[in-house]
């Protein structure tokens, strides 16, 4: 039986690099994380080899209720007993109930829905909707940001190797550096559309703004009549210890958009969530931005579970509890390799180690596997290595985690030039 496991992981891998991406599976290789998803429950997952992993990636964000959590699971078998994607033109029950409970768990006044099937499509309506409702065409941005791969979003995307094949890319982007409001006011006019922000940047390294910063971006934009988005796709759904990101600084963009863990693993689903009175521009152009899968009835059964699940399973609250756990346990390998690791970067179940350099992150992805944890270091800084587990998971998974990281870091130590600097 082992040997067929091993014989059939091996043929996967051989077709999905002829036949998808042989680069990809190179990569993963050479960070032992080669693995064939197999059995997934909880906060684990298993090689088909039958080997099991602490996930730690969760598609940066998408496993927040964990992996196939039952009950979600069960609304999903449920409504194909009954339903299908819908009509995406159509009016349905479903697509009405979730846009309703967004409303009501979204911050401040952000109560009308456009739906999508990623973070992508959630970022290119709200750009969108932004340049149509304000008349004006420009957009800033941030350094290292990151909106998804789609055409809008791809220009507004902080990471040059992802936009220069494609190039030339939507006119009127502007780059700013994250965190900076001075930066911000020289580049903000009333020719600004709408400034695209991550309350945390996540492919930059879990990089946490200033305290202040999302409050004086919030004055700008209203001084400019320009409109706050804020990307909450990573950071969505009790990620950082509270429902959305931006509710740590009590600040309510005009736009927010959402994916990835609404859709609970099982069914993939997007939402761009606006104030009421920015409706008018859709009023004016009903069906200006469609999307065929966007919303469908599956998807938005599935989305209503996982809220139901975060709320009433109080996975808030946990996210809360188990990032202090982590946090103890990070001091404790802040103190034990002081010229390795640098700095923890954290909020809630959204953690970022920064390492010395570059290197540590490939290396320490490596090492993190070969002891059963999943962890993919930052895509725009690889010396962080970005720890996203599911918010489901346990005190005692939390410590292997602590422990596999404990162990990795020593076994860095003792190769040749770590803990200097490039």
């Amino acid at each position: 039986m082992e040997e067929d496991r091993g014989r059939i992981k091996r043929e996967v891998l051989r077709d999905f690099a002829r036949y998808i991406d042989p680069m990809k599976v190179r990569t993963l290789k050479a960070a032992g994380l080669d693995i064939v998803e197999d059995r997934r429950e909880g906060a684990s997952v298993w090689d088909i080899t039958g080997r099991r992993y602490i996930d730690c990636t969760t598609g940066m964000g998408c496993f927040n209720v964990g992996r196939r959590h039952p009950r979600v699971v069960k609304a999903l078998k449920e409504a194909l007993d009954l339903l299908d994607t819908g009509i995406f033109l159509m009016v349905s029950r479903q697509k009405a109930q979730l846009a309703r409970r967004l409303a009501e768990i979204t911050p401040g006044n952000l109560t009308c829905t456009l739906f999508g099937t990623g973070g992508g499509e959630a970022n290119d309506a709200a750009i969108k909707l932004a340049r149509g409702f304000t008349g004006c065409k420009e957009i800033l941005y941030a350094e290292r940001g990151y909106h998804g791969h789609t055409g809008f979003a791809l220009s507004a995307i902080g990471r040059e190797a992802y936009r220069e094949p494609f190039e030339p890319l939507m006119p009127g982007f502007r780059r700013v550096p994250f965190g900076d409001v001075e930066a911000l006011e020289k580049a903000i006019s009333g020719e600004t559309a709408a400034v695209l922000l991550e309350p945390i940047q996540g492919e930059a390294g879990i990089r946490i703004p200033p305290d202040d910063y999302l409050q004086t971006v919030r004055r700008l934009c209203d001084e400019n009549g320009a409109l706050l988005i804020l990307d909450e796709v990573q950071t969505g759904f009790g990620r950082t210890g509270r429902m959305f990101a931006c509710e740590h600084w009590g600040v309510v963009p005009d736009i927010l958009t959402v994916a990835k863990s609404l859709g609970g693993s099982l069914y993939p689903i997007s939402a761009t969530i606006y104030r009421e009175d920015l409706l008018d521009f859709f009023i004016a152009h009903p069906f200006i931005h469609l999307s065929t899968f966007g919303g469908s009835d599956l998807g938005c059964v599935v989305a209503l579970a996982v809220i139901d699940v975060i709320q009433q399973e109080g996975l808030v609250e946990r996210a809360r509890a188990m990032g202090e756990r982590f946090a103890a346990g990070f001091e404790v390998l802040k103190r034990r390799y002081p010229g390795l690791l640098l700095e923890v970067r954290q909020k809630g179940l959204m953690m970022g180690l920064q390492f010395t350099n570059a290197s540590i992150g490939p290396r320490m992805s490596y090492q993190l596997a070969q002891r059963g944890v999943l962890a993919i270091y930052s895509g725009n800084d690889p010396s962080v290595m970005r720890l996203m587990p599911p918010l489901v998971i346990g005190e005692e998974e939390v410590d292997q985690v602590l422990e596999a990281l404990d162990e990795a870091m020593a076994q860095l130590m003792k190769e040749p030039g770590i803990g200097k600097e490039d």
